[in-house]
């Protein structure tokens, strides 16, 4: 057989196991780690704001077919200041996991696969501190939209980017009267590693 023509084939060969072993299949599971950094956008009719926080993300996907990925958004709790005027007033922890569902548009053995997401959060607080008194904020449900980027690395290993936007409205409450609704509606972005198995 002709060398170039051998080599041609070799080379596709390894191209396609190489497209084979990143692909994403029905059953396979998707571990990603990395930086969160949750960047509220606070509007409501009571003057106050709260500063954005990073800490550690999770994400792990089951994947329902080649191209439909099931998400669960977590992370280490957050902490936000509030701020009112310039001046810190109080603080506040919270937890928002958010279940979505991916579509993955790229064909299943691309090394690049960008995907969109939509889904529904639920946002915990505790922690409430405040110099106006005794404060509680809500647990909230909202939507969740998403979109992000998995590039693999090799077989197992990939880098990920990703980027939600997340409905998060609260009541606050103050010495157990309600003083108003409290809009966070953040922008949440991670980079992280991950692992296919």
């Amino acid at each position: 057989m002709d060398k170039k023509l051998l080599s041609a084939v070799v080379g596709t060969a390894l191209l396609a196991a190489a497209s084979n072993a990143m692909a994403y299949e029905a059953g396979d599971m998707l571990l990603r780690v990395g930086a969160a950094n949750v960047n509220p956008h606070a509007s409501d009719n009571l003057g106050l704001d709260v500063e954005d926080d990073t800490q550690l993300g999770l994400t792990g996907v089951y994947m329902l077919s080649s191209n439909i990925g099931l998400e669960l958004l977590a992370a280490t709790p957050f902490k936000h200041d509030i701020v009112a005027g310039g001046t810190k007033v109080g603080e506040t922890k919270q937890l928002p996991p958010t279940l979505s569902l991916q579509f993955y548009p790229m064909d299943a053995g691309s090394a690049f696969q960008p995907y969109v997401s939509a889904g529904l959060n639920y946002t915990t607080f505790f922690s409430e501190e405040s110099i106006l008194g005794d404060t509680k904020l809500d647990d909230s449900w909202g939507l969740a939209f998403g979109i992000g980027m998995d590039y693999a690395i090799n077989e197992n290993l990939l880098i990920n980017a990703a980027a939600w936007k997340i409905d998060i409205d609260t009541e606050v409450s103050v010495d157990g009267t309600k003083v108003g609704t409290q809009k966070i509606d953040p922008t949440v972005v991670m980079l992280s590693l991950g692992y296919k198995f």
